[in-house]
């Protein structure tokens, strides 16, 4: 069983910065998707960006250029630098990991909210 823990969201003002954590526990896998996905309010979940175990980064049109995504293999976390932060980015941020071949894991949400 997987565990993933968030942390880092709040509030902060537009053109401000955050950035999130999430650690993975318990089974560990060689090969796997590690992201960022949020909902903002009568929204659908989309996704802000992925990093697989590879190193291969795929962002949301949206977040490219001042969002970054990375990860510590050896921790099992994977981090998202969140710059130039609007209004519109304010949602809940979940984190998933997904082993290949395996159901995904989800973690439990972290709110951002970007707000002067």
């Amino acid at each position: 069983q997987v565990q993933l823990v968030e942390s880092g969201g709040g509030l902060v003002q537009p053109g401000g910065s955050l950035r999130l954590s999430c650690a993975a526990s318990g089974s560990s896998f060689s090969l796997y998707v590690m992201g960022w996905y949020r909902q903002a309010p009568g929204k659908q979940r989309e996704l802000v960006a992925t990093i697989t175990s590879g190193g291969t980064i795929n962002y949301a049109d949206s977040v490219k250029g001042r969002f970054t995504i990375s990860r510590d293999h050896a921790k099992n976390t994977v981090y998202l630098q969140m710059n130039s932060l609007k209004p519109e980015d304010t949602a809940v941020y979940y984190c998933k990991y997904a082993p290949f071949g395996i159901s995904s894991y989800w973690g439990q949400g972290t709110q951002v909210t970007v707000s002067s």
